[in-house]
């Protein structure tokens, strides 16, 4: 039987196995050392999961693009597939707070010049990219994107980024996140740094898991890991759901649920229905002291794309675009807040989005090519403004579309 061994901050604690024949996902603490996961501390015995990956390392996994790329390329060395495999083949090569070594060898990557992804962003540049920082790609996500180490001149330094495009079935997709990130930035919640590339065919975006000041990663685990729950449950839950775990683990909780509390708000005035479980996350330091909400990211307009998309989750049992009544209620009632407070976070969403219509609509004006669907976004957000509770886009708003 071959194990994977798992280490954080490169000292080994355990091992990952994988019994085949009863389809058994098992991970064993070596010795009583710093928990992998929050919901994961030291036990002597063995930590069982049944047909599928423990959640923190499930999270790691490719889907959509990329997993159908690494399925159809280890198909040709393996008869048989599965996710132990998958991940066996990435584990080495993933920079984390925790890491990995595995009976495949971790391979060195050279960094690529970030000025040159910037301005040569074809698709062709962008499969070259893939196909280079293949082996390192354990990410997760429908839409075609890559890890890749990136070559900063301006800082010296050398950064990994994640690398998104997109194809014909969401058009603009980068530069649609570009504007929603922007506008949560705008409501003064943290996100990564993000850079559009020239022909705005990619959204560069630095990893946010790392500590610059103590040179070394930062734990990170999705709300989905937190639940116990793998990718395929990630549209199986409530944001109710959410505002207690937030609340139950972090260290400055006020901090923490007030940018929890305004990503909610954010991505109901966006129209983002793809804000599931996956979609909000936590970081620690090693020693656990500090604990708080992840920077807002994988923001995108859905509706413009799928004219009927609803919410990803629930709120008060239903999945209807919300107002504002519904939002600050549920600030008071699941995010530890005052009405006054609520109000107050948001009315600077509201300006926020107020804010990111003026720039949109001045980006358009002077990109024609975005105009389609960036006057989309704009009668989305425009209809966000009339604070209306509402299942789906109206019709009369669609139509004008085609």
């Amino acid at each position: 039987m071959k194990n994977i061994d798992v280490l954080v901050q490169n000292s080994k604690v355990g091992q990952l196995f994988f019994e085949n024949e009863s389809n058994i996902y098992g991970f064993n603490y070596t010795n009583d050392a710093s928990p992998i996961s929050l919901t994961m501390p030291y036990k002597p015995s063995s930590y069982k999961w049944k047909n599928r990956l423990h959640p923190i390392f499930d999270m790691n996994m490719p889907e959509g693009y990329l997993f159908e790329i690494f399925k159809n390329f280890l198909n040709k060395e393996h008869q048989r597939v599965d996710d132990f495999l998958i991940f066996s083949y990435l584990a080495p090569n993933i920079q984390s707070r925790l890491t990995f070594k595995s009976w495949f060898e971790e391979e060195k990557f050279d960094s690529i010049d970030l000025d040159e992804i910037l301005q040569n962003d074809s698709e062709e540049s962008f499969l070259s990219i893939l196909k280079h920082f293949l082996h390192r790609s354990a990410i997760s996500g429908i839409q075609p994107k890559t890890l890749a180490l990136l070559n900063d001149k301006n800082s010296l330094s050398t950064k990994e980024y994640i690398i998104k495009t997109w194809g014909s079935e969401y058009p603009d997709l980068a530069l649609n996140e570009y504007f929603c990130l922007k506008a949560i930035e705008k409501a003064n919640v943290p996100i990564p740094n993000i850079m559009l590339s020239k022909n705005k065919n990619f959204l560069v975006v630095e990893r946010f898991n790392y500590d610059k000041k103590k040179d070394e990663f930062l734990g990170f685990e999705e709300i989905l890991v937190l639940l116990g729950k793998n990718k395929d449950e990630k549209y199986d839950g409530s944001y109710e759901q959410i505002a207690k775990i937030v609340y139950s683990v972090t260290t400055d909780k006020t901090t923490s649920m007030k940018n929890l509390y305004k990503t909610i708000v954010m991505n109901y005035l966006l129209k983002n229905g793809d804000a599931h479980l996956k979609n909000f996350g936590i970081l620690y330091d090693n020693e656990f002291e500090n604990v708080e909400f992840a920077p807002a990211y994988d923001v995108v307009n859905t509706v413009v794309y799928m004219f009927k998309d609803r919410p990803a989750l629930s709120m008060f049992g239903k999945r209807v675009w919300s107002d504002k009544n519904t939002l600050l209620k549920f600030a008071t009632l699941h995010c530890y807040m005052s009405t006054r407070e609520a109000q107050a976070y948001y009315s600077e969403c509201l300006n926020a989005l107020e804010e990111i219509i003026y720039d949109l609509e001045k980006y358009i004006s002077e990109n024609i090519d975005f105009k389609k669907i960036g006057h989309r976004v704009l009668d989305v957000w425009k209809f966000s403004l009339k604070d209306l509770k509402v299942k789906e886009l109206p019709s009369e708003i669609i139509r004008n579309w085609n």
